[in-house]
């Protein structure tokens, strides 16, 4: 796809926004690019993102998003995690969740380590409070993800997960889930049962036309379609 227009009309639908290519090669360097540089061309497609999505529902503005996309690769973590920034510097309380248990790569982007995790509070090993770790420089707390023997489709579909959903809905303002690519894993489409909106992210002139159709109808197939489409 290498228009918005073209991923609209062969998908069926709506595209929020399209996200250039960020001119840093370390994706430690994509926050702080972001923060110093607040009327760039990428961080103003990203605050259009944010509008997009606020605007989707106006009597009702979503407070749980996700992040997905078809494959590994397109974007969908940068998305989330500009997208934190971005409803951070409006004033609103935001947690950024790493829901991508198997690639992991949130201390890619984000300084400060957190002795537990979300696997820690879905098996009940850890309170929540202790696994949430604030980011200064964003603005914004984290709950990042660690490595684990129990199957994360399991974990995600627990009762302890939805309650816990529940209570961020209390305590944030904004929540943002960045799950695994849906064509991988069955995760994300069991996140997708929680959240007010799914984001799905396609990479310009490199995700195939049947990859993008064969996710959006995974999607479907579980009652939940994609609310709008990311170009990135």
């Amino acid at each position: 796809f290498r228009t918005a227009e073209q991923l609209q009309e062969e998908s069926g639908v709506g595209v929020f926004g399209q996200l250039p290519l960020l001119p840093k090669r370390q994706r430690k360097d994509v926050v702080q690019y972001l923060i110093d540089k607040p009327t760039s061309a990428a961080a103003e497609a990203v605050r259009n993102l944010r509008t997009s999505i606020m605007l989707s529902n106006v009597d009702n503005p979503p407070k749980v998003l996700m992040t997905s996309s078809s494959v590994p690769g397109e974007g969908k973590t940068t998305t989330a995690i500009s997208l934190a920034l971005n409803f951070s510097s409006m004033g609103r309380k935001v947690l950024l969740i790493e829901g991508d248990m198997r690639r992991r790569v949130f201390n890619k982007y984000l300084s400060g380590e957190g002795g537990s995790s979300i696997v820690d509070v879905l098996t009940r090993t850890a309170d929540i409070n202790d696994a949430i770790v604030r980011v200064d420089s964003m603005g914004i707390d984290v709950l990042r993800a660690s490595a684990t023997q129990t199957n994360a489709a399991d974990l995600f579909s627990s009762d302890r997960f939805s309650e816990m959903v529940s209570d961020l809905r209390e305590q944030y303002d904004t929540v943002i889930i960045d799950t695994p690519p849906v064509l991988v894993v069955p995760d994300a489409r069991i996140i997708a049962q929680r959240v007010d909106s799914i984001i799905f992210v396609v990479k310009w002139d490199s995700t195939q036309k049947g990859q993008v159709r064969a996710a959006l109808a995974s999607f479907e197939s579980v009652g939940r379609p994609v609310d709008g489409l990311v170009l990135n």
